[in-house]
């Protein structure tokens, strides 16, 4: 692979921004009502029909699916990154799983309806995936540092522990209060007015453009933590505030559209592959090649079987699990970033 150079860099970011503005436009034209792009162009009788089908329901799923897919993309880069762990993964390490008990926990006790206009549901999943973080650091703590494989078994627990306290809470909780929440428990791409769109863009792009700058930094923690600190990197600074800007936008699309799985495991490693391990790009990189994947996943979701609907949740696991299996196995040969 080349060194990255800012030409470089700039090609394979209008690169990927191209394919997803194109595949954007592929899937808000398909759809069991067979309405397209150029319905939309013509001066037809059912205009105004086609218009609500596409810009009311397909095209903010569309938006909401990317958004998904950039931020569990990205959050997946950084944690790969930031615990030298190619299996680590914000759904496998159980930071999903948090983010899902805290916004779970909020609507099971009514807190979004006492306080509409604040985004309580957001905030409770960023606490859970925090809290889930730090039990992770401070069990796979020793001797003052980090062993990032223990996390694995830690996350496995943790998810069993969450969806427990899930069922328990759903149990006791009165059902009108839950409507739709199995599926969102298994990952469902909902659709939401174009301002929470906005609103999470926002975060969305700050969040990336702080992960970006600290791109150098998690180059060099790839490559160990005493070879980072040699070089001037302040590793358990830099491991903060990159854990908390991956969480944050973890918290943010799974408070809206649930835990979906295997994203930030698959799209990490197929944007090395193309791009490269350098993570002034990966991580930019892995978050346009999440979002277009989840808008192809969701696509396929709800027209495979129209008029019925998958949950996303479960065309990512499909992907997702074979290849967590297949990676782990390469994994017995060597480590993935020696």
């Amino acid at each position: 692979m080349p060194p990255l150079t800012s030409r470089r860099l700039a090609l394979s970011i209008g690169a990927l921004l191209a394919a997803l503005a194109l595949s954007v436009a592929v899937c808000a034209s398909l759809g069991s009502s067979r309405y397209t792009l150029l319905d939309l162009l013509r001066h037809a009788a059912d205009e105004e029909t086609a218009q609500a089908m596409i810009l009311r329901v397909r095209l903010p799923r569309i938006l909401m699916a990317a958004l998904a897919g950039a931020a569990l993309g990205a959050a997946g880069a950084v944690f790969q990154a930031d615990l030298r762990n190619p299996l680590a993964d914000p759904y496998i390490l159980g930071v999903s799983g948090g983010a899902a008990l805290g916004a779970f926990a909020a609507t099971a006790l009514g807190l979004p309806a006492i306080a509409p206009v604040l985004p309580v549901r957001e905030a409770a999943a960023f606490l859970g995936a925090i809290a889930t973080v730090a039990v992770l650091f401070v069990l796979s703590s020793a001797r003052g540092r980090v062993v990032p494989y223990p996390m694995l078994l830690i996350g496995v627990i943790m998810n069993t522990v969450y969806l427990a306290l899930i069922l328990l809470i759903e149990t006791v909780v009165e059902s009108s209060r839950l409507h739709g929440v199995r599926l969102w428990m298994i990952g469902t791409i909902p659709i939401e007015e174009y301002g929470l769109i906005a609103a999470l863009s926002v975060v969305l792009v700050l969040s990336l453009l702080g992960l970006a700058s600290y791109g150098r930094d998690l180059n060099l923690m790839s490559a160990g933590e005493e070879a980072a600190r040699s070089l001037g990197v302040t590793v358990e600074r830099t491991r903060v505030v990159t854990v908390i800007l991956a969480s944050l936008i973890t918290a943010a699309v799974v408070s809206v559209a649930g835990p979906i799985g295997f994203v930030g495991l698959i799209v990490p490693h197929s944007a090395r592959l193309m791009f490269g391990p350098d993570h002034r790009l990966l991580v930019p990189a892995s978050a346009l090649t999440g979002a277009i994947f989840l808008i192809f996943a969701d696509t396929l979701a709800r027209t495979v079987m129209a008029p019925t609907e998958i949950p996303v949740g479960v065309v990512t696991a499909l992907c997702g699990g074979p290849f967590f299996l297949w990676l782990y196995r390469r994994q017995a040969g060597g480590g993935y970033f020696q």
